[in-house]
């Protein structure tokens, strides 16, 4: 077991030493729907590292806090993902990321929930400065069970919920 983490550590610092372009990041989303009284809020931190100037794979960890009237819930979700850049203009790129979530929910007073998406999500993407990058997406176009606030979707989504608003600081 020591010898697979050395391994795999020494493998990192040699992509890092190699001018890698590793990025750190996340997103934030506060919506609410005052028709229903429904509150969401989501944190999502990533990392990703950019395989060349189209292709990029990263991940995302969330946590969403969902509060309709009295009740609360909670959710947690890990999702994978290959980011397309097929548009870049100057400070402008326009992407696609294919991805694949798992998450669980968890309401107030019931079992936990677990699902799954998978689809793509738009987005675009400013370049600030030479490291740090303005990123938003919205929308999602595949299928989700039962995902993060037990939503099930199939086909496109364009819900105040898809919109997320972050930033990339790369290294």
């Amino acid at each position: 077991m020591k010898k697979l983490v050395f391994t795999l550590m020494v493998a990192l610092l040699a992509i890092i030493g190699a001018d890698a372009q590793v990025y750190v990041g996340g997103s934030f989303n506060l919506t609410h729907d005052k028709n229903i009284d429904r509150t969401n809020f989501t944190i999502a931190p990533e990392v990703g590292y950019n395989l060349n100037k189209t292709w990029a794979i990263a991940a995302e960890i969330g946590y969403t806090h969902v509060k309709q009237d009295e009740a609360k819930a909670n959710a947690f979700n890990f999702a994978p993902y290959a980011r397309y850049s097929f548009f870049e203009k100057g400070i402008v790129r326009l992407f696609l990321d294919g991805c694949v979530g798992v998450s669980t929910y968890k309401e107030e007073h019931n079992d936990s929930v677990n699902g799954f998406e998978i689809g793509i999500k738009p987005g675009i993407a400013l370049e600030i400065c030479k490291n740090l990058t303005f990123v938003a997406k919205y929308g999602f176009a595949g299928y989700r069970d039962d995902y993060k606030y037990a939503n099930s979707t199939s086909g496109i989504s364009l819900s105040s919920e898809d919109l997320n608003f972050g930033f990339h600081y790369e290294f």
